[in-house]
């Protein structure tokens, strides 16, 4: 499959699983913006009826004490005149209530309907006349309404009581907040809401009257207020605060049946992305494995071909074969075979590495001795190309415990890369140098030669990798040499960084423990 189609699946697959995830989010915070307005709606509407609560206590309060009070203050004044000339008898009651000072302020008067003893039965509703039937009608309709306007009067004085009396007291006497608790929790239940409340009751001018003893400030940012007793003046209002500590687990609560599908989707769009690095990543490997094929096909054909040559040289009877002409094909066979040996031996090292079936033999040893060692040896090659090799051997405590072959090797491998990327007909400068600080030794390798692009710096440890222009490698190899090196360094609890400038030249440094003396 191409990468633009693999590129282009990736791409539509992630837009659809981002598209999905934001209607998801989107979706939740607008159930939790719903939720939060039906909550604040059912608060102001549950402490509106608790202050309406509390002025209807508050009437019928003053209602049973006023009453029981008028009552006992009313007189009545009753009459009895007889029409001397029809014999008719008319029975009159007045009615008064008075205020505190003695002026009366409602009165009525009731007068019954007239009668004659004689002429008229006790018991009317029985009485066949119809003119007596509508007097009786007449009648209840009379003691009905002088009923309500005595009603009303008492009425009257109780509202005036509590108009310029009850107003004039403190909040800590008008309410009663053992009630006032009971009534905020039952409207809140009648409203659906059934978790934690803290409320206080202060002054409009803030001075607080009362707080709840299991009173606590966190979830302030959830309150909600209410003015008690609307209708009397300002002054004398009080207003209630009511906030709820665990409103964060009630919204919540709400939407907990969208948390699993959002964390579904979360968990498919992290799987993905993985799936969608390995396919890459599996790409790339398959590349850099026929890569690998393709150059190790060329790299064992070479001395295979050689070796092949000189043997049908050496069997062709046709050819005179001289004893220095022998000399040279046997030693083009040996030289070959060697090659062909160091390829597959190092084709097999990285195998046994991957496998972890690699037996390391640590010794101690001198990084300075070896440093000076490795340089001469590679002296020859360098001066071929017109360089040299510099060295500074500045570590105080060189010594290490390590590999001897692996990690000769390893320091090989980057010797041998700065000669094969040198620049062509430029003459090769390496410089090698050794420090070390309390914790510990550090060896450089720095060469003048072609340099490395920055893009393909953090790649040239991976296994396989090799930097090249097109499908045309300058250099032939596998790729393996420093994947190679990293791996020693690595099991010797050491690191490798690389640093490079195309056109410049390459700088490696690896850093190990010290070998401390107990």
């Amino acid at each position: 499959m191409k990468k633009s189609t693999i590129w282009a699946i990736a791409v539509i697959m992630g837009f659809s699983f981002l598209g999905l995830l934001f209607l998801q989010i989107s979706y939740l915070e607008e159930m939790v913006k719903m939720k939060k307005e039906q909550f604040d709606e059912s608060v102001n509407r549950s402490l509106y009826q608790v202050s309406h609560n509390m002025e209807m206590n508050e009437t019928l309060r003053y209602l049973e004490k006023d009453v029981n009070e008028t009552e006992r203050r009313a007189f009545k004044q009753d009459s009895v005149t007889v029409d001397g000339i029809g014999g008719t008898i008319k029975h009159s009651h007045q009615f008064a209530v008075a205020a505190d000072d003695g002026t009366v302020y409602s009165s009525f008067q009731l007068k019954t309907f007239e009668m004659k003893p004689a002429a008229v039965p006790k018991a009317m509703i029985l009485n066949k006349d119809k003119s007596s039937l509508v007097d009786a009608a007449k009648t209840m309709q009379e003691i009905v309404r002088q009923r309500y306007v005595y009603q009303k009067g008492l009425l009257d004085e109780v509202v005036y009581n509590i108009l310029y009396t009850a107003s004039d007291k403190p909040l800590k006497e008008r309410i009663n907040f053992r009630m006032l608790d009971s009534d905020i929790l039952n409207e809140l239940m009648n409203n659906g809401i059934n978790i934690p409340y803290h409320f206080t009751v202060s002054t409009t001018d803030g001075r607080e009257v009362y707080r709840c003893p299991d009173y606590e400030e966190k979830g302030k940012e959830y309150t909600y207020q209410q003015v008690l007793f609307l209708n009397d003046p300002q002054s004398k209002r009080g207003i209630v605060r009511i906030h709820f500590p665990e409103m964060h687990s009630y919204i919540f609560s709400s939407v907990r049946f969208m948390i699993p599908s959002l964390i579904f989707t979360i968990v498919l769009l992290i799987t993905f992305l993985f799936t969608i690095v390995v396919v890459f990543r599996q790409k790339r490997y398959t590349e850099i494995k026929n890569d690998f094929i393709n150059n190790m096909t060329h790299e064992l054909k070479t001395p295979i071909a050689s070796i092949s040559l000189a043997a049908q040289m050496m069997n062709d009877d046709s050819i005179t074969k001289s004893e220095q002409m022998t000399k040279h094909l046997s030693g083009v066979i040996t030289d070959e075979s060697k090659r062909l040996r160091f390829l597959v031996e190092k084709v097999l090292q990285m195998s046994m590495f991957d496998k972890k079936s690699v037996v390391f033999k640590k010794k101690e040893l001198d990084l300075n001795e070896m440093v000076e060692n490795i340089s001469q040896s590679f002296n020859l090659r360098v001066e071929h190309t017109g360089g040299k090799i510099y060295t500074e051997i500045e570590a105080i405590d060189s010594a290490i415990f390590v590999d001897e072959v692996h990690f000769q090797n390893a320091i090989t491998n980057l010797l041998d890369n700065a000669v094969k990327y040198r620049k062509p007909d430029e003459p090769l400068n390496i410089y090698l140098r050794t420090w070390n600080d309390a914790d510990k030794l550090y060896l450089s390798i720095q060469d003048t030669g072609q340099g490395i692009k920055k893009e393909n710096l953090k790649k040239i440890f991976d296994k396989f990798y090799r930097v090249h222009t097109g499908n045309k490698h300058d250099v032939k190899g596998f790729g393996l040499g420093l994947a190679y090196v990293k791996k020693v360094v690595d099991l010797h609890q050491g690191d490798i960084k690389a640093e490079s400038e195309l056109g410049k030249g390459t700088k490696f440094t690896i850093s190990l423990p010290i070998l401390k003396e107990d």
